[in-house]
């Protein structure tokens, strides 16, 4: 990401224009022909060659020989692709640190307006073919590599966000591009990092925001006390790439799986002793 973020300003025109490039093929070629990317960017053979060195040597892209000179984009690339568009439009100014990493994503703090967090969705990175089984908007069939599978969750999550913010207490959403989420920077911890001196109340304020977003017709799918941030006193609801509809065929049970993972997690960890079917009609109303 540093790598991403340290080329943006001095990224050659022609070195963009092969990562475009390179973009817009990836949905056709798992490797896309040298020849292709010439006849795209219109640049000689010996240009192309010389900036595809340089990007491979700044981890943006990876080559392949076999069984032809192929050449694919890598998360480096995207990134700096999505970050380029974000820093153009003015939304971020300022990649920061690191904050947060996932099992499908990193998140970093940023400056924009004012101090942010970007999400860099990384849905393939380690098992493409689990994100696939776990995520019904990615086709069982045909050609959708680990870039548009990213996409897609980027845009999944930013439109529940759109859709529930400000009635549902979830991270203000500001932009989104590509593989990247910007959001309003939440100052706070992940509720498994957090000692409660009222467990039993933040419980209450969970399952009536899960309540709330159910009534807006969003339901999480993948509730636990990693994806819940306590900032100060208040909750915050945060990943919603997976979310379903309310009207979705496997909505009940999704919704009794996420009650049901946060109550025994309280239950577990505060020795409560509350009833999930209870919890799951506070929910559901």
């Amino acid at each position: 990401m540093a790598v991403a973020a340290e080329h943006i300003r001095t990224l050659n025109k022609y070195e963009r224009a092969i990562l475009a490039a390179l973009e817009r093929w990836m949905k056709q070629y798992a490797w896309v022909p040298l020849d292709q990317i010439k006849q795209t960017t219109e640049l000689s053979e010996s240009e192309v060659n010389y900036r595809l060195s340089r990007l491979i040597r700044w981890g943006m892209v990876r080559f392949n020989p076999v069984p032809y000179d192929g050449y694919a984009l890598v998360f480096g690339g995207y990134d700096t692709l999505a970050l380029a568009s974000l820093s153009k439009k003015g939304t971020i100014s300022a990649l920061g640190t690191m904050i947060g990493e996932g099992k499908e994503s990193v998140v970093y703090e940023a400056l924009g307006l004012g101090p942010v967090a970007i999400k860099f969705h990384r849905v393939g990175g380690r098992s493409f073919s689990s994100a696939r089984l776990n995520r019904d908007y990615i086709p069982d069939v045909g050609h959708c590599p680990w870039l548009v599978a990213s996409r897609k969750s980027a845009e999944r999550e930013y439109e529940a966000l759109s859709l529930l913010h400000p009635r549902v207490s979830v991270p203000l959403p500001i932009d989104q591009n590509r593989h990247t989420v910007v959001m309003a920077l939440i100052n706070g911890a992940n509720l498994n990092r957090c000692a409660l001196e009222a467990p039993g109340e933040v419980l209450d304020e969970i399952l009536v925001q899960l309540g709330e977003a159910y009534r807006a017709g969003v339901i999480h799918s993948d509730l636990s006390e990693y994806n819940i941030m306590m900032e100060d006193d208040r909750v915050v609801i945060i990943d919603w790439p997976q979310w379903i509809g309310a009207d979705h065929p496997n909505a009940a049970a999704t919704l009794e799986r996420d009650v049901g993972n946060i109550v025994t997690y309280f239950n577990r960890k505060y020795l409560l002793r509350r009833d999930q079917k209870d919890a799951l009609r506070c929910v559901t109303g």
